[in-house]
């Protein structure tokens, strides 16, 4: 079941004066066409427990799929009470060193990359030289109310560190086991991190693709710059979600630029919304052609993202310098930055005993058997200094 959002549309329509119409159309037929397409169901297995493959090629035809219902309802209380614990501890404002209880806030003493803000409907990256250039155009940005703040949330990135429901929740057996379908047994990790869009505050992430740095390779092929997948604590509309261009990962680096002058308009008209539920999962290429508007209606979104890499992608490559820093990976750095996927089943199993854990197959090989306890949130710190950009 969709959730009404007939309001957030007509508050979105509100903000473009002579296009409001426009607008209101493209958000109305474009959740349309997404529900239309034949790319979400739930998390299903053959017998000899793969991935179905129908499954399979309809990822790889539209670039997503949508996990319907994947994280139990037990499992998004858990992700709901660590995000309400999490903004408890955020600074109380961007480069504050404390909370709003006059505790060290959440990051402040991170090397890595932390929690990032924006001005509220704003569109930092668009247009930009940020994360090398990929945010190619600028998309509309609303002016806020009068009562907004001057900035608000907008990504926490290492949210394995903060949140152990975000650690469980990467070691979801079914959703490691689409990784191993895409990417091989000896899948390697990618970065992890949290997408807060606030209603009526929520910044733009401009039209993109992910990849940056395979575009040229002789091997290039649609999977080869990995995925990410996005879990739905709250849901996400036509109006907070993000949008896709389906196909388009196939199709090479492309000119976005090229894209919206074709097009008259940011609203790109192949696009549709990824329409979700909470506790739904989408998988999403990379390379996928995809941005998010800003969020001018009345229901907040905060996806849980975490995504994986061949290994073959990233071994002895060097990293895009956008996540981390642009090391070259080579087999012990994959092998310390692995380790977060075997921490993470562990933690999963002491919490959901009644599953079947995954088996990571570089772990077993190795006879590694990661134990877990809340304790060892700490030795993850910093950890996304490692992430394995590409």
């Amino acid at each position: 079941m969709v959730q009404d959002i007939s309001k957030s549309i007509e508050a979105c329509a509100a903000y473009y004066g002579k296009d409001a119409g426009a607008v209101r159309q493209y958000l109305t037929q474009g959740q349309e066409r997404a529900l239309a397409l034949p790319n979400r169901g739930p998390l299903r297995f053959d017998q000899q427990g793969a991935i179905e493959q129908d499954i399979l090629d309809a990822y790889s035809t539209y670039g997503f799929y949508i996990f319907e219902k994947a994280l139990s309802q037990e499992e998004v209380k858990d992700l709901e009470d660590d995000l309400d614990r999490l903004r408890d501890n955020f600074p109380t404002t961007m480069g504050a060193a404390t909370d709003a209880q006059g505790r060290p806030a959440l990051g402040a003493d991170s090397r890595a990359m932390a929690l990032q803000w924006a001005k509220p409907l704003s569109d930092p990256l668009g247009g930009s030289q940020i994360a090398n250039g990929r945010h190619q155009v600028k998309l509309f940005e609303p002016v806020p109310g009068d009562n907004a703040p001057q900035v608000t949330p907008f990504y926490l990135a290492g949210s394995l560190q903060y949140s152990a429901a975000c650690l469980r929740a990467y070691g979801h057996p079914g959703l490691l086991k689409m990784a191993e379908a895409i990417n091989g047994q000896d899948f390697t990790p990618f970065h992890e991190g949290l997408f807060i869009k606030d209603a009526g505050l929520g910044a733009a992430v401009s039209w993109h693709q992910d990849g940056d740095t395979h575009w040229d390779n002789p091997d290039f092929d649609e999977d080869i710059h990995g995925f990410n997948f996005m879990g739905q604590v709250y849901g996400s509309t036509a109006v907070n979600g993000v949008w896709v261009v389906p196909g388009s990962h196939k199709q090479g680096r492309l000119d976005i630029v090229k894209m919206v002058e074709q097009a008259g308009t940011e609203r790109l008209p192949d696009a549709v919304p990824i329409i979700c539920n909470p506790g739904d999962v989408v998988i999403n290429n990379r390379q996928l052609l995809h941005g998010s508007f800003a969020n001018t209606g009345f229901e907040t979104r905060v996806s849980v993202n975490f995504g994986f890499h061949r290994r073959s992608s990233v071994l002895n490559v060097k990293g895009a310098g956008i996540h981390a820093e642009a090391a070259t990976f080579d087999d012990a750095f994959i092998k310390e930055r692995s380790r977060v996927i075997g921490l993470a089943i562990a933690a999963r199993k002491q919490r959901f005993p009644e599953e079947q854990p995954y088996e990571y197959a570089p772990d077993i090989k190795a006879g590694e058997n990661p134990v877990w306890d809340q304790s060892q949130l700490a030795s993850l710190k910093d950890y996304n200094l490692m992430d394995l950009s590409i």
